[in-house]
């Protein structure tokens, strides 16, 4: 008697189909496309184009935006070079909310500011 052999069964790859192991893959870049072409929340410049951030003399929450070739309003200094603030929160943005500088830019004790 001759054996005959049974076909073996194929296996399915691990994970499903190749279209449901790239849907991960494909949502993360959708999300990512949506977040380049939306700004991404959280991102907000402190001003907008053709100005640069000034900070108020004599007090710590004192912040405007001055025109660019213009020198900053009354009351008002530029940033440190290399220490100005571009987005809202940012490193520099955190760091002058909590200082109070004198009418040259410099930083001063604000128990002693009039």
């Amino acid at each position: 008697m001759q054996q005959t052999r049974r076909p073996r069964p194929t296996r399915r790859p691990a994970g499903g189909t190749p279209a449901r192991r790239a849907l991960p893959a494909l949502a993360a870049g959708t999300l990512a496309a949506a977040l380049l072409l939306t700004g991404c929340a959280g991102q907000e410049r402190v001003c907008g184009s053709g100005r640069y951030p000034v900070k108020a003399v004599g007090n710590t929450d004192g912040q405007d935006c001055a025109a660019d070739g213009q020198e900053p309003p009354e009351g008002y200094v530029r940033y440190p070079a290399g220490m100005v603030p571009e987005h809202v929160g940012d490193t520099w943005d955190r760091h002058w909310s909590t200082v109070v500088v004198d009418a040259d830019g410099r930083p001063v004790d604000p128990a002693h500011t009039p």
